[in-house]
């Protein structure tokens, strides 16, 4: 019996151990009141840091204690400890932020912050300590996330003590209201032990010189890894002014493996890497930043401060927990002469806009004395033009397009001078006698097209410049134009596809074999479209109506490799196509979008291998999605096709953001309604052009502004936005403090707001205080010279003019914007530098869509099918 009570309290005590192991967090804390810091009253989120979550989970709050930036482009620091002793892993991340205010945010872990201080201007550094970045969130990037079973390691021996939380705070004019900030981001920790542990690996040169006027100078670095398999799931890269492009590479048995390749002058916040690689021992990771000293006078060198340059390539990866290491560095170049088999892409700079540009570099370039008003007049950066959605695509209602005398429009593009090249069918017709059912063309005898099929115009008028395309075609299908002005075209009967210099009659190249559908590297069926790509001139055809492929060919004809398989009949999948109808190719992303027409979708994949990267959708497509078209600076066109019987989602045009997919805004004509769109091209100035089959149009559309009351979220609160148009032009031609003439236009809003009052009631009760006023001010002054004579004027004129200086609104001091723009001190500790992270994640609601009537509904196509 004693042995039986012995094991029962030996058992009791190791479950009180047990649980003491798992106490809540929520106790812990108090051990650590001291620690904290109280919020301000304004800050959205709880005055606990520590919120329970569970026996072993809990979340740890860290936010910005209420600031008030006072100048732009200013960085704000925050730490906060851990605040529990054993080890812990934090699996996910929760941002508070909005992008009206805040541009970035880092989160680093280290032992010992900067500075005790509650709050610290960044200049001071980060950590006092080596600091690890373990999040990052960014206006315009993707957050990070860990794979499931991933956390990074906290706390106990080894790990973190302390969280620092670096704010960059761009465009004060986001604090008129003087509000305070309390940005942030809230961590899920966890006690259970993770299997895999999260870690950085920075790849960094340290001795690259770029001489000056140098066009292309490569920093290469390269390490054999020595250690346990990793696997790499996002990247960042780093440079400054000098920085075209960085690449990094996982490179294994002579083959090259991008991790990822960016351009440094876009927002440099962690991505994912789209395929995520592994990475074992003995396999070299590689990375390349290119440089152009073009500009400079002198030599620039690896330092810390804007004139120097630094060359980073960030990788975050997992490892299995009993091998795992949280930080690796990689500072040289193992094998010089590997570099020689770099694939060509990491030598091609990526195009950034020079408004993009200025803005990445942040207000420190800028003038050190500028003004308010000066602020005010900064012009958005493109990304902000495009999310901001201050456009709405409408018809333009005098274009011609009615008038043009076309066949059946089967394809559009804008040519090097942006003029606009129709491809149409002239009085051929596809319908249900152009095939048999082993798809061969059953109209040969016919001939080709007498007309000319390819027709050049000017976009403003519809003025033909040129026509071409005379008795070459049967029954013509796609166009794009390359870079060098060459046409490319599909023709569905032929089989083929074909080049054609814009002034020569002979084609140029052909692929594929005159009227024989196949499906081999020399044979097409049906293709649809063609894209060629402007940096490698690779040609990418999508193939078709009998085949679900893309192929794609060297710049010269030769057979490379394809993709794409037909759909499953459970289903639609990544890969898989039901008539590959449209190319859109995306050279600032290395992608290609494909209009997967009877799926309703678009699918974009890799250029350089295929691979899928994702899918855009939306029930808005309804079940077919004809064309995609991609403008230069991230927006994406699309058209869709008519609805089954039953289904209510109109044909109409839409916009979508590229980097989120989302739907902008939607189009439709307003004189007629279209019957069939089947291509369409957008200009980067957003004018749109549509090509109709059934209606024998090209429609066109152009970007009107929204000048209306556009609704806003600011901490969180809905509230009505005007555009000030009248004050902004009268700023940018006096450029003088504003508040008089904000004063007015609000006394303007609040007399239209009030137009049931009666106005000889408000011109009373404003007339009678100041008849009051001036009394009181008589009597005073004629009191006070009765008692005290001639000395009496010198004191009320001071004391008149103090309350005449209170009534008229004068504070005793001006505001001081001398230090408006800070200048730029380059990096944190570490070689963990400030992002200049720009751009937005705005959304607004999708439009409705068209009010037209439908004119056509076509039925449900048969299995194969033949017209379009």
């Amino acid at each position: 019996m004693a042995g039986l009570i012995n094991s029962l309290l030996i058992l009791f005590l190791v479950f009180q151990n047990s649980c003491l192991g798992f106490r809540s967090p929520l106790s812990v804390f108090k051990r650590y009141k001291d620690t904290t810091r109280s919020l301000s009253n304004e800050c959205l989120g709880s005055n606990r840091p520590v919120i329970s979550l569970g026996l072993s989970d809990f979340a740890l709050d860290i936010r910005m204690p209420g600031v008030t930036p006072k100048q732009s482009d200013t960085y704000l620091c925050m730490s906060i400890p851990l605040l529990v002793d054993d080890e812990a892993y934090v699996v996910d991340f929760k941002p508070h932020a909005s992008m009206d205010t805040v541009h970035h945010m880092l989160l680093f872990g280290c032992n010992e912050p900067s500075s005790t201080e509650n709050y610290w201007d960044c200049d001071e550094g980060t950590c006092k300590d080596k600091s690890n970045i373990l999040y990052a969130w960014a206006r315009n990037a993707p957050p990070t996330r860990l794979p499931k079973g991933v956390g990074f390691r906290v706390g106990g021996e080894t790990g973190s003590k302390y969280f620092v939380l670096q704010v960059h705070y761009g465009d004060i004019s986001a604090f008129r209201d003087k509000h305070k900030d309390c940005s942030g981001v809230t961590l899920h920790l966890t006690h259970q032990k993770q299997p895999l542990i999260a870690g950085m690996y920075l790849m960094m040169s340290v001795n690259t010189v770029i001489p000056p006027g140098e066009k292309v100078v490569d920093a290469d670095i390269a390490c054999h890894y020595k250690r346990f398999p990793m696997h790499l799931f996002a990247y960042r890269v780093h440079t400054h002014r000098l920085g075209k492009v960085v690449s990094g590479y996982r490179v294994r048995n002579g083959q090259w493996t991008l991790i990822g390749r960016q351009s440094p002058q876009l927002p440099q916040a962690f991505y994912p890497v789209e395929h995520p690689v592994d990475v074992h021992f003995d396999d070299i990771l590689a990375a390349r930043c290119v440089f152009s000293g073009e500009g400079r006078t002198t030599e620039t060198h690896i330092g810390g401060t804007a004139n120097d340059e630094m060359c980073n390539f960030y990788i975050m990866y997992y490892m299995e927990a009993k091998h795992a290491v949280s930080y690796m560095t990689c500072t040289q170049n193992a094998n010089p002469e590997m570099f020689r088999s770099i694939p060509q892409e990491a030598n091609i700079p990526i195009s950034v806009k020079s408004d993009m540009l200025k803005m990445t570099h942040g207000y420190r370039e800028g003038s050190k004395n500028a003004d308010e008003s000066s602020l005010q007049q900064q012009p958005k950066r493109e990304e902000e033009e495009v999310l901001d959605q201050d456009f709405h695509i409408e018809e333009v209602v005098d274009w011609p397009g009615f008038d043009l005398k076309l066949g059946q429009v089967s394809g559009l593009a804008l040519d090097p001078e942006n003029n606009l090249v129709i491809f149409h069918r002239g009085d051929h017709v596809w319908d249900e006698n152009s095939f048999d059912s082993k798809f061969v063309y059953q109209q040969r005898g016919v001939g080709p097209i007498e007309q000319n099929t390819i027709l050049v115009l000017n976009p403003s008028n519809a003025q033909l410049l040129h026509s071409m395309g005379k008795n070459l075609f049967y029954l013509p299908h796609g166009l794009s134009i390359d870079k060098n002005g060459n046409y490319w075209v599909t023709d569905v009967a032929l089989h083929q596809v074909f080049k054609l210099g814009a002034d020569d009659k002979e084609p140029l190249l052909i692929l594929g074999m005159a009227l024989q559908p196949g499906s081999d590297k020399n044979h097409f069926c049906q293709p649809t479209d063609v894209a060629v790509d402007p940096i490698t001139g690779s040609i990418y055809v999508s193939d078709g109506y009998c085949n679900s492929r893309i192929v794609q060919f060297s710049p010269n004809g030769l057979y490379i490799k394809q993709w794409g398989e037909e759909t499953s009949s459970d289903g639609a999948r990544p890969g898989q196509f039901h008539i590959p109808h449209s190319l859109a190719l995306i050279p600032d992303f290395s992608q290609l979008c494909v209009a997967d027409r009877e799926n309703g979708r678009i699918q974009c994949f890799r250029l350089e291998t295929g691979e899928f990267i994702r899918e855009i959708k939306h029930k808005s497509f309804g079940r077919e999605l004809f064309a995609v078209s991609y403008v230069p600076g991230g927006l994406l066109f699309a058209v869709n096709g008519m609805p089954y019987p039953g289904e209510t989602e109109p044909v109409q045009g839409f916009v979508m953001n590229f980097s989120t997919g989302e739907i902008i805004d939607t189009f439709s004509p307003v004189r007629k309604t279209f019957g069939m769109p089947h291509d369409v091209v957008a200009s980067e100035d957003k004018t749109v052009f549509v090509g109709d089959v059934h209606t024998r149009t090209v429609w066109k559309f152009t970007s009107t502004e929204k000048m209306e009351h556009r609704s806003v979220k600011k901490a969180g609160i809905e509230v009505q936005e005007v555009k000030e148009t009248i004050i902004e032009t009268r700023q940018k031609n006096n450029p003088k403090s504003t508040e008089p003439l904000k004063k007015e236009e609000k006394q303007h809003l609040v007399q239209q707001a009030s137009t049931g009052v009666s106005f000889v009631l408000i011109t009373s009760l404003l007339i009678i205080p100041v008849v009051v006023l001036l009394a009181i001010l008589v009597f005073i002054r004629w009191r006070k010279t009765t008692v005290y004579g001639a000395d009496a004027e010198h004191k009320l004129d001071s004391s008149s003019g103090r309350i005449l200086g209170r009534l008229r609104g004068k504070g005793g001091g001006g505001l001081n914007l001398g230090n408006f723009f800070a200048s730029h001190k380059g990096y944190s500790r570490k070689g963990f530098d400030r992002l200049s992270t720009e751009g937005s994640d705005q959304e607004k609601d999708e439009d409705d869509g068209t009010d037209s009537e439908e004119e056509y509904s076509a039925p449900p196509p048969p299995p194969a099918p033949s017209s379009s």
